[in-house]
């Protein structure tokens, strides 16, 4: 009744506001600028590649420091409206160069000729300040991942794409489950936010580590990484970074795409996407079915569905609606890790016979977009989650050492709906081309936790768990409604034309109203109460324009993270966890040498967290939580992009960084000085993509993965050597049909995604064994 009552309440005020948009609104912007101050003109034109002069359909054309932009339809020609103040126009399109355009109120038709280039020297991003604008423009350290590279990629798995951004390491843990490093140890904490449009997957305080397997991998086109904290902006877990996936904007003609890929571990999938306009609106739908059947390690079967639909509606040429639907079902075994023996002997017969994760999420977002003049525009979003996480986790089994033929764990359900408003407005002034983003953002999430204890069987011969009963013991039964309420604003100015300055302030309540089922002896027993976390996050940043795809820039930031509901209640008594906190300084650069050629880009930052909360390892092999007093984390980021001719690219990225604790003390140990457990010093990616002059269509990819040694657990006495991983990507497309073959861990090394160590022994998530996948896609 609650979720009904919320969709009739979002359709009636997208109902009232494309009234008022239609007849008052858009008439008051239209009466503003028809006093004869601010007469509109149309700027039209269409754009086309330099060098065959075919037309350029999807080109992003846009006018700086203003709120307007279009993209160019499927003859390349675009239309937009703006006033006689406009003196440049804008155009970018993936794979050419930035091009910018006078234009005057007396000028013809534009015809841009946008040239080719395999090395991107001015990509436009959207998260930094949630516009459009050129990076140049951007005092963070910024990437993006295109539409084109993934195209190429053909990723089976989401972290093959992400691992493509210098300081980034993702690694799976299987069945498109994974984590995640951003100046950060390889962790499972809320360090790092994941957006889908701009809005977060997971509401703030319900676990956030794996949202990404609730993301459609084939309804998402193009996404952004800012590393470092970006809270001024985006609030809580954006720390290490943000990571911000967008959906595809519909297509002005039909457009549709079938796909399908299998590999030799029994992975089995099928993608299709589809797109039209009609009118004034504007369709699309995408998606994707996975399987894996009988893989190479036991126990790892999976199914997936997800799909994306997107709708935009122009009421008129300033206002427009969009609205997206994804939903996503996951039904996964969970292997658990290897100890040394088994990884290293390479037995991959698994201890867990019946774990599972069921995971079932869907998220709605209604987006209305007012551009009032030029230099003001208005995104009033509403949003919705429903998401439900049945499991019987790997993780939660413990062993009973003084029986090894009993071991214990549990069965748990959470659940959350979320309902959400985001308010954005931003102001562009004539003065030193200066701009303010302002928005507020309400969102509330009733949630409830339950989870039930369970008695394991354990053959203590081989180690496997053989069965479970469940009982009626209760661990954990809880309701909590979360509450986050936020401000924010960010400032922009260019005092002079190659010097920029960026100031940002956000402002967060996040309360959670914690209500407990059960008694105070229980496993969680932590009392009913009400608690908030309040934090002011600022930002000032710095660019310095040296023009010709040169430019430097500075900034200070601020991220923080409150305890997750279920760090702070789940099998406590008595709850002690402290907000961290984060302080970061950076100074990065870029250069654009060799007429275009290469491109390098590199960060230099230092974060030091305080409260930084951690997993602590247990001696039955679970794991606890615990604030780590001060941390440091420091480093440098780097990427090279070459392409001496046409049809040779290389590229290389990495990190080399040293994160450590500065003042932890755990048990009575002092860990003061020593570097963090899993976090490798130095991780590293090259690739180079030959595309035959001589067959055309056709590219060969090889490329190598690197993972420094790391320490194994906080003492600094054990360490994982580390890993060097070898792939081939093979394409070749003609006409409408395009067919791949991807060779992964062509070596077939044996590594470590994940390792750790506790007092019986170390632990370790073994990565995939060479594996060969094929596919075919057919699009029109």
């Amino acid at each position: 009744m609650q979720k009904r009552s919320f969709c009739h309440l979002l359709f009636q005020i997208t109902l009232i506001f494309v009234f008022l948009s239609n007849n008052r609104l858009v008439d008051l912007g239209y009466a503003a600028e028809g006093g004869g101050t601010n007469t509109t003109i149309l700027i039209t034109g269409k754009v086309y590649d330099a060098e065959t002069n075919a037309p350029l359909a999807g080109a992003n054309v846009f006018v700086p420091n203003t709120t307007l932009g279009t993209t160019s339809n499927s003859e390349g020609e675009f239309v937009m409206e703006a006033s006689l103040e406009v003196a440049s126009v804008v155009f970018s399109y993936i794979g050419y160069h930035v091009q910018a355009v006078e234009f005057t109120a007396n000028s013809e038709p534009l015809e841009v000729k946008l040239k080719p280039s395999s090395v991107d020297l001015q990509p436009v991003v959207i998260s930094a300040g949630r516009m459009i604008q050129p990076r140049t423009e951007a005092p963070i350290a910024i990437a993006t991942v295109t539409e084109a590279m993934m195209s190429e990629l053909k990723a089976t798995r989401l972290y093959e794409a992400v691992n493509k951004v210098a300081g980034v390491y993702m690694v799976d843990i299987g069945n498109e489950q994974n984590t995640v490093a951003v100046r950060q140890p390889i962790t499972y904490k809320a360090f790092f936010l994941y957006l889908e449009d701009g809005i977060p997957i997971r509401p703030t305080g319900v676990f956030n580590h794996n949202a990404l397997y609730e993301l459609n991998m084939s309804g998402i086109n193009r996404f952004e990484v800012i590393k470092g904290p970006s809270s001024s902006i985006y609030g809580s877990n954006a720390i290490g970074g943000a990571m911000n996936f967008f959906t595809p904007d519909p297509t002005q003609r039909k457009t549709g795409k079938i796909s399908v890929r299998g590999n030799d571990n029994g992975y089995r999938r099928s993608d299709f996407t589809g797109s039209t306009t009609v009118g004034n609106l504007g369709l699309y739908v995408g998606g994707y079915v996975a399987r894996q059947r009988d893989g190479w390690r036991q126990h790892s079967d999976f199914d997936k569905v997800s799909i994306t639909a997107r709708a935009d509606y122009a009421i008129n040429s300033r206002t427009k609606l969009i609205s997206t639907l994804s939903t996503n079902h996951l039904d996964t075994d969970m292997t658990g890790s290897l100890d040394s023996t088994a990884f290293f002997g390479q037995d991959y017969s698994s201890q867990q016979t019946f774990t599972y994760r069921k995971v079932h999420a869907t998220r709605v977002r209604t987006t209305l977009s007012q551009i009032w003049s030029d230099r003001q525009q208005t995104d009033f979003t509403l949003f919705f989650r429903d998401n439900t996480t049945l499991q019987n986790p790997s993780y939660r089994v413990k062993r009973n050492f003084s029986n090894p033929t009993e071991a214990t764990g549990e069965e748990n359900d959470n659940s959350f709906q979320s309902y959400g408003v985001n308010l954005q407005h931003r102001q562009h002034f004539s003065l030193k081309s200066a701009s303010l983003l302002s928005g507020v953002t309400v969102d509330y999430t009733p949630a409830t936790y339950v989870a039930n204890f369970i008695s394991i069987d354990r053959d203590p011969t081989s180690g496997t768990y053989t069965g479970f009963a469940s009982h009626d013991s209760v661990l954990t039964r809880y309701d909590v409604d979360l509450f986050n309420v936020a401000a924010y604003s960010q400032f922009e100015i260019k005092p002079s034309e190659r010097l920029k300055l960026v100031a940002g302030l956000r402002f967060d309540h996040i309360g959670y109203d914690y209500d407990n089922h059960l008694p105070l002896e229980a496993f969680s027993g932590a009392p009913d109460e009400k608690t908030s976390f309040d934090r002011v996050s600022p930002k000032i940043g710095i660019t310095y324009d040296l023009k010709v795809g040169k430019g430097l820039y500075a900034n200070f930031s601020q991220g923080f993270q409150p305890p997750e509901v279920g760090e702070l209640y789940r099998g406590v008594k008595v709850p002690t966890l402290k907000p961290a906190h984060f302080n970061n300084i950076e100074a990065g650069a870029w250069f654009a040498l060799l007429q275009g050629k290469l491109y390098l880009e590199a960060s230099v930052y230092q974060m030091d967290g305080i409260d930084e909360i951690i997993g602590v390892r247990l001696d039955d092999g679970s794991s606890a939580n615990a604030n780590a007093g001060e941390t440091r984390h420091r480093g440098i980021e780097y990427a090279i992009t070459y392409s001496p001719v046409k049809s040779i690219e290389f590229s290389f990225n990495g990190t080399n960084a040293k994160h450590e604790f500065r003042d932890y003390i755990e048990s009575g140990a002092d860990y003061s000085g020593n570097e963090m457990n899993g976090a490798p010093s130095w991780i590293a990616n090259a690739d180079i993509t030959f595309r035959p002059p001589f067959l055309r269509g056709a590219r060969i990819n090889f490329e190598w993965q690197h993972v420094d040694s790391f320490f194994l657990d906080p003492t600094n006495t054990q360490t994982y050597s580390g890993y060097d991983i070898f792939n081939i990507r093979l394409g070749y497309r003609f006409g409408a049909v395009e067919l791949w073959t991807n060779m992964l861990n062509t070596t077939d090394e044996l590594f470590a995604t994940t390792a750790s160590k506790s007092r019986w022994g170390k632990s370790y998530t073994p990565g995939d064994p060479r594996n060969v996948s094929v596919g075919i896609s057919l699009s029109r």
